[in-house]
């Protein structure tokens, strides 16, 4: 039993790691065969069930519309997607370097962490976990150190970037909400479960533009249809932030900094023994 316990130790290493070259693939996609700009226009959900009531299909046709930048000319695609988006909401397009395929990025803004960093984070806890099971104490506290270092640092220089952004606060109407299903009702728990998200209305130089937001809440009283919510635009980059700078992430880093940094020092202590 204990032989087998062990084995859990890598778990979250390992779904780190996975979900870390997800994005860094989508990153990579966009950097090398370049991000443009697109207009939501059609947005239907597909669901299709099998003779005994299971879904077989369930996804949105999302319809976008761009300007070409090598044609100049506007393109159409139907994009399947897990989420709903609004009609006339602005997406951000990455078309692969090596087929035709397009997808929506998400936006990148709002996470501290690279897609780059979510990897090797990732590959240090798998590391951890390794020299943890084989009783390399030393080599363990190294990749803790690495870990909680380079985590604070991200942090850090996540608040940093957004601190110095030019951003203009703009006021937002909300004009609907979107509601995800993220559990169902059994005999355990009652009810089924959604989570609630603002779709918003604003105006950027004389242009109306629609979003659907990333923050979210577990009622949808919490969004009300004429309530507004203060957005941020980006006057370097045009582009919108949902949030500024946060004192708190700068706090964490540096408290994660300084851990890594004490459990380096405590390395090099029992090296010097």
């Amino acid at each position: 039993m204990g032989d087998f316990t062990q084995y859990f130790l890598y778990i979250p290493g390992i779904v780190i790691f996975l979900l870390g070259s997800g994005q860094v693939r989508t990153w990579w996609s966009a950097h090398s065969a370049g991000a443009v700009d697109a207009v939501v226009l059609r947005c239907e959900h597909v669901v299709k069930k099998d003779s005994q009531g299971r879904d077989t299909f369930n996804y949105y046709n999302t319809t976008v519309e761009y300007t070409n930048p090598k044609t100049d000319h506007k393109e159409q695609h139907a994009i399947k997607t897990p989420t709903e988006y609004a009609v006339g909401q602005q997406v951000r397009l990455a078309r692969s370097a090596s087929v035709s395929d397009v997808s929506i990025l998400d936006a990148e803004e709002n996470a501290a962490f690279h897609p780059v960093a979510v990897l090797l984070g990732g590959a240090l806890m798998i590391l951890l976990a390794l020299f943890q099971n084989q009783g390399k104490e030393v080599y363990a506290m190294i990749c803790l150190a690495a870990l909680l270092l380079g985590a604070g640092l991200c942090m850090i220089y996540h608040y940093a970037m957004n601190a110095k952004r030019k951003l203009t606060p703009v006021e937002a109407e909300i004009i609907d909400t979107y509601s995800r299903q993220i559990s169902k009702s059994t005999k355990i728990l009652r009810g089924d479960k959604f989570t609630y998200y603002p779709i918003v209305k604003y105006r950027i130089g004389g242009t109306e533009n629609i979003l659907r937001c990333h923050v979210n809440a577990e009622s949808e009283k919490r969004f009300k249809i004429g309530d507004t919510i203060t957005l941020y635009y980006d006057e370097d980059t045009k582009r919108i932030s949902e949030q500024k700078a946060k004192v708190s992430t700068l706090i964490i880093g540096v408290i994660l900094a300084v851990l890594g940094i004490a459990a380096g020092l405590s390395i090099l202590s029992v090296l010097a023994v």
